[in-house]
C-alpha cells in the first residue's frame, strides 16, 4: 500500500510540521510519501504531481490559506483517478466535518482533532488489520451514509510520537522557516483562538527538544519558528530552552517565539539581556487594550506589566517584538481600536501588526456571533465584515491603515522619516498619521496598482510636501538618509537634492586607503583594498546634519553640509540595515 502525505504551504520557504508528525508515527506500517506544494503551484501542476505518484491514499493536511485549492485538487484526483482513497485532516475540517463529507463527494476520510494516533489506525485498518468502526476521530462513508466516530481522546504522553527530525536532510532545510512545538495546548482560554477548544496543556520532553533543535540548528535553518500558543507558560521549561539555543547559537538561525509579556519576570529579562542581537523574536499578542473587549473574548493580560516588560527588552536592543491587535473584536469600535493602537505604538516596538478577526469554525466567538450581530464571510479566511460596534466601511479605513503601515512602518525602511513626522507633528496619535496617509493614498489611486520602491519614497514626500509642510528641506534629507541605509544607489531618484563637492569620488577612495578610518568605522574590512571596501559602503553628503535626530528626534536642525558614511556588509541586521557615521572627507 502507497500513501501520500502532502499539502500546499503558503509559500515554498515554509515546512508543514503535521504531515512529518503522521510519517515519524506510521512510517514503518506502509510505503509513506511526504511531499509538499504551494499556494502559488497551478492546481495542474500539483494534479499532476500528485497523480504521477500512483498513490493508493492520499492524505492532505487542510487550513483555511489551502482548502479552496486542496478541494479542486481532490475534485480532479478522484475523477482520474477514481480507485484512490482521499483522506483530509487538520483545523480546518476538524468542526464542521459532516457538513463538509456531504459538500464534497471526493472526500472519503476525514481526521478530525490530533491526528498520530487515529491515522496509525486507520493504516491499520487499511491493511486489513483493525475495524473501522474502533477507529475513534475519523468520518468516514458507509454506503450512502456518513459515519461520525467517536472523538479521539489527547494524546497525554507527547513523547509516544517519533521526532520528525531523526534523520535531517540538510537540503531539505536550508534556508527554509520550520514550524516546531514544544507543546500543545494554552493555558488560556481566548474565543477568537482554536486553543480554547482544546483543555489542558502538554509537553514534550526537554532532552528529546533539545537533540532536535541541535539536529536543526546543524542544519542552518533559516528559522526556527515554534508553534506553541504560549512558549513560556512554563517559565524554567522555557528558560531551559532558550539557555540551550544560546549555547550553541550558529550565528544563523533564529528563532521566534509566541509569548505572553506579563509571564516575563525580572529573573528571566536579566536573561534575555544577554541573548546575542537577532538570535530570538517575540510576537506578542495584545489584540486590544479595551478591557470589556478583553473580558468577553477571555482574554487574561496584565497591561501594565506587559507595557513594562516590552519597554524593558527594547532597551536590550537585541530581540525583535512583534505586537499584534485584531480589528473586530466585540465592544471595540472604531475610537476604542485607535486607542488601542495608539496605547501599542507608543511602546516603540518593531513591528505593529494589524489582524482582521477572524470566525474560526469550532471557535466561541463564532458560535456566539449573533449576541453581537456578527457579519463575515462564509468561505475561507471567515474574515469579519463588521458587528453592532464597527461597520463595513470602518473595516475598510483600517485594511487601508493596515497596508500602509505595513509599507511604511513595519518594513522598516523608513524608520527615520516615520519616527520624524510621529515625533514632530502627530506626537500621542500616530493612528492618525496612517489614517491621513491611507486616505491621501486612497484619494490619488495608489491602492489600485502595486507601487514600486522609488515611487513609494515619492509618495511619502508628496504627502509630506502637501499635509504637513514644514521643514521640506530637512525632511527631504532624512528621507534620503532612509533610502540609503537600504543599501548602496548608483543614482538617487530626482525629488533628493544632488549635493556636488569637488573630488568627491577620490576623497572618499583616500579616506578608505587611511587604515586609521577603516579601523575605527568599519574594523572588519582590516587590510583590505580601497576599492574592495567601496563595495559595501556608500558616501553621501547631506545639507543637515540628520544623525543627530537618531539621538534626538525633536533636534532642531540648521543647515550645515556634511558627509555620511554607510556600511552594509552587517553581521546581522537586526535594527538596522546598515551602520552610519559622520565623517570627514
Amino acid at each position: 500500500m502507497k500513501i501520500l502525505l502532502t499539502t500546499l504551504n503558503s509559500k515554498f520557504i515554509h515546512t508543514n510540521l503535521a504531515i512529518r508528525y503522521l510519517n515519524s508515527f506510521c512510517k514503518e506500517l506502509a510505503d509513506i510519501t511526504v511531499a509538499e506544494y504551494t499556494i502559488n503551484n497551478s492546481i495542474d501542476y500539483i494534479l499532476k504531481e500528485i497523480y504521477k505518484q500512483k498513490s493508493d491514499i492520499v492524505v492532505f493536511s487542510t487550513y483555511i490559506w489551502n482548502v479552496d485549492d486542496t478541494i479542486k485538487i481532490c475534485k480532479n484526483l478522484k475523477k482520474v483517478s477514481p480507485h484512490i482513497k482521499i483522506l483530509l485532516g487538520g483545523p480546518e475540517v476538524s468542526y464542521d466535518f459532516e457538513e463538509f463529507m456531504k459538500k464534497y463527494d471526493c472526500i472519503d476520510y476525514i481526521i478530525y482533532g490530533e491526528g498520530e494516533l487515529t491515522f496509525r489506525e486507520f493504516i491499520e485498518y487499511s491493511l486489513g488489520k483493525k475495524d473501522i468502526d474502533n477507529v475513534d476521530g475519523i468520518v468516514y462513508r458507509k454506503n450512502e451514509s456518513i459515519i461520525v466516530n467517536n472523538p479521539r481522546q489527547l494524546i497525554q504522553d507527547l513523547n509516544i510520537i517519533p521526532s520528525p527530525y531523526e534523520n535531517i536532510d540538510k537540503k531539505e532545510y536550508e534556508n527554509r522557516i520550520v514550524y516546531y512545538e514544544t507543546s500543545r495546548g494554552c493555558p488560556f482560554n481566548c474565543q477568537y483562538c482554536l486553543s480554547s477548544t482544546i483543555k489542558g496543556l502538554r509537553f514534550f520532553d526537554i532532552d528529546r527538544v533539545k537533540i532536535e533543535l541541535k539536529k536543526l540548528i546543524d542544519a542552518n535553518v533559516r528559522q526556527v519558528k515554534f508553534v506553541d500558543r504560549t512558549f513560556n507558560a512554563r517559565k524554567d521549561y522555557a528558560l531551559d530552552i532558550m539557555k540551550f539555543i544560546m549555547e550553541n547559537d550558529n550565528g544563523f538561525t533564529n528563532f521566534h517565539f509566541e509569548v505572553t509579556a506579563h509571564l516575563i519576570d525580572d529573573d528571566m529579562l536579566e536573561f534575555l539581556s544577554k541573548c546575542s542581537p537577532g538570535l530570538f523574536q517575540f510576537e506578542i499578542g495584545v489584540q486590544s487594550t479595551n478591557e470589556k473587549t478583553l473580558k468577553e473574548v477571555g482574554r487574561t493580560q496584565n497591561f501594565e506589566r506587559l507595557s513594562y516588560v516590552v519597554n524593558k527588552v527594547s532597551s536590550f536592543k537585541n530581540i525583535h517584538q512583534h505586537l499584534d491587535l485584531i480589528a473586530g473584536l466585540p465592544y471595540e469600535n472604531y475610537e476604542s481600536f485607535r486607542n488601542s493602537f495608539n496605547t501599542v505604538f507608543d511602546l516603540d516596538i518593531e513591528q505593529l501588526q494589524l489582524g482582521f478577526l477572524k470566525m474560526l469554525k469550532g471557535s466561541g466567538i463564532r458560535k456566539n456571533s449573533e449576541k453581537h450581530d456578527y457579519i463575515f464571510k462564509d468561505y475561507t479566511p471567515y474574515e469579519v465584515l463588521g458587528n453592532k460596534y464597527m461597520s463595513y466601511d470602518e473595516i475598510l479605513k483600517i485594511k487601508d491603515i493596515e497596508e500602509v503601515l505595513e509599507i511604511y512602518y513595519n518594513s522598516n525602511n523608513f524608520k527615520l522619516s516615520m519616527d520624524y513626522i510621529i515625533k514632530n507633528y502627530y506626537r500621542e496619535d500616530a493612528f492618525k498619521l496612517f489614517e491621513d496617509l491611507s486616505s491621501y493614498w486612497e484619494e490619488k489611486g495608489y491602492f489600485k496598482m502595486s507601487q514600486g520602491k522609488n515611487q513609494i519614497y515619492k509618495i511619502l514626500f508628496d504627502f509630506y510636501t502637501e499635509i504637513i509642510k514644514v521643514d521640506l528641506d530637512i525632511f527631504k534629507d532624512v528621507l534620503k538618509y532612509d533610502y540609503i541605509s537600504l543599501g548602496r544607489v548608483s543614482s538617487l531618484p530626482n525629488m533628493f537634492d544632488k549635493i556636488q563637492i569637488d573630488d568627491f569620488k577620490n576623497r572618499c577612495h583616500v579616506f578608505l586607503q587611511n587604515e586609521e578610518n577603516v579601523m575605527k568605522y568599519i574594523p572588519k574590512f582590516e587590510n583590505t583594498s580601497a576599492k574592495n571596501i567601496i563595495k559595501y559602503v556608500q558616501f553621501e553628503p547631506f545639507n543637515y546634519d540628520v544623525l543627530k535626530l537618531k539621538e534626538n528626534i525633536n533636534e532642531k536642525l540648521n543647515k550645515e553640509l556634511n558627509t555620511i558614511l554607510f556600511a552594509y556588509d552587517l553581521d546581522k541586521k537586526v535594527f538596522e540595515k546598515s551602520n552610519s557615521y559622520k565623517v570627514i572627507i
